[in-house]
């Protein structure tokens, strides 16, 4: 049995399973762990309990009666968000759990569970509640200098469903084109994993050959191979207790796929040259810009293997599609390169802003930082679009656009902002919402027209 501290004891739960003897089980065995318990046989007597008790943790089963525990979790969640929710499953509706999770769970059990699990699982739960509290109250935006920036509502969201995940060691697979970040989002799972104090290990599939590989993976003993002068430690071991970043996943031979679904299945690696299994206790995480399902079915990767990756799947999306984080990137950007700039106000014009986010950036943020670095290396003074270069511009532009040769941009633009408004019926605020410029911008611009005719 495991000793709690005073102040856990002290914190409620709540129990909540439609099975009279699972559920008097489950309230005898905690109680005798210290724990104070309350009970409820389905969902509506839970939600009734909710609205004259507070809780710190709630456990329920997935499958009831009337309001099932899915439901139930969506429910207080909205209700409370505060509370821990932990949910007991049945063998088999581990994908069942994994939604519950994104809906704001802490964790899961699957039945059967011995007592010690339940506490585990328990102790876990109240660390990530206690960690969550201290880090609204004390710890400061940015964990670290991999700090994310963003204030697009897109990015938002996607944060706050990794901060759900983090805190368990279920396999994370990142995709999103290059550029997007993927590898501060697996430093940000990992900053609030429960393996926070144990390495971040990186490598990159792509950049080694298939024999080099496999022993920057796994490690070698000492003679193994011809060169191996040494025994080598491999990053699954140099990750253990830690989180290793397998990037560029989509890139792994054949051969290595079959030897990584091994560890992960079995929780142990073989070295090159040993003599027996070496247990490790890594959380993997993999990242790709590639659609694995259609390297599946070009039969270039394991579909297992795909499933054993693919338990949490986050999708990063573009840059074009999250305009409202480039003004937040300028800043930080600008303060990275020009540490003498204080905001992006000091050497983006707003009309260099507006330039900016009408660009699709195919290269996303990585892109979008080279821009940024190369024009505070040619210009000390406030840009304007005539000063940013962007490589390519005419690749991404739309070539149909009907606008003929000899066209200047001014009257491009003039054009395209006198027919959207007709479009939106003379509505300056919709119009510059379309334009993906402000409504100051949008009125200096049409002043401008005025005063020239």
């Amino acid at each position: 049995m495991k000793n709690f501290s005073i102040s856990m004891e002290k914190d409620k739960i709540l129990v909540v399973d439609d099975d009279p003897e699972m559920l008097k089980a489950l309230e005898m065995t905690l109680k005798d762990e210290g724990y104070s318990i309350s009970t409820a046989s389905d969902g509506n007597v839970a939600q009734t309990i909710l609205q004259r008790e507070n809780f710190a943790l709630m456990i329920t089963d997935m499958k009831m009666p009337g309001i099932s525990g899915l439901e139930l979790v969506r429910k207080v969640k909205s209700a409370k968000p505060e509370i821990g929710i932990i949910m007991i499953t049945a063998f088999g509706s581990i994908d069942i759990a994994v939604d519950a999770m994104k809906e704001g769970a802490l964790d899961f059990l699957e039945k059967p569970f011995s007592p010690e699990k339940l506490f585990e699982t328990i102790e876990k739960a109240f660390d990530k509640i206690k960690n969550d509290k201290e880090e609204n109250e004390d710890k400061p935006e940015e964990l670290d200098s991999h700090k994310i920036i963003y204030n697009d509502s897109k990015m938002s969201e996607l944060l706050k469903l990794v901060g759900r995940i983090a805190h368990s060691d279920v396999t994370v697979l990142i995709t999103g084109e290059s550029g997007t970040g993927k590898e501060l989002i697996a430093r940000y799972i990992h900053k609030l994993s429960k393996k926070k104090d144990g390495s971040f290990v990186a490598v990159n599939c792509a950049a080694l050959p298939e024999g080099l590989l496999e022993s920057e993976l796994f490690g070698h003993e000492k003679g193994a191979f011809t060169g191996a002068i040494s025994k080598k430690m491999g990053k699954f071991m140099l990750a253990d207790r830690g989180t290793l970043l397998l990037d560029e996943i989509s890139e792994l031979h054949m051969s290595l796929q079959a030897k990584l679904l091994r560890v992960l299945q079995e929780g142990e690696i073989d070295m090159i040259g040993g003599k027996s299994p070496v247990p490790i206790n890594v959380r993997v995480i993999a990242t790709t810009n590639k659609d694995l399902k259609v390297c599946v079915k070009k039969g270039e990767f394991r579909q297992d293997l795909f499933f054993r990756l693919n338990v949490f799947p986050i999708n990063i999306p573009p840059l074009r599609d999250r305009i409202k984080d480039i003004p937040a990137l300028l800043n930080h950007f600008c303060k990275k390169y020009s540490p003498l700039k204080v905001g992006k106000n000091d050497f983006f014009s707003e009309n260099a802003e507006d330039y900016l986010m009408k660009y699709q950036w195919p290269g996303n943020i990585r892109e979008l930082e080279n821009v940024v670095q190369r024009a505070v290396l040619i210009n000390d003074k406030k840009l304007e679009p005539e000063d940013i270069f962007i490589d390519s511009w005419e690749d991404h532009a739309d070539l149909d656009s009907g606008v003929k040769v000899g066209t200047s941009v001014e009257d491009m633009e003039k054009e395209l902002i006198l027919k959207t408004l007709v479009n939106v019926k003379g509505n300056k605020t919709e119009a510059a919402e379309i334009l993906g410029i402000s409504v100051r911008t949008l009125r200096n611009k049409l002043n401008h027209y005025e005063s020239k005719n």
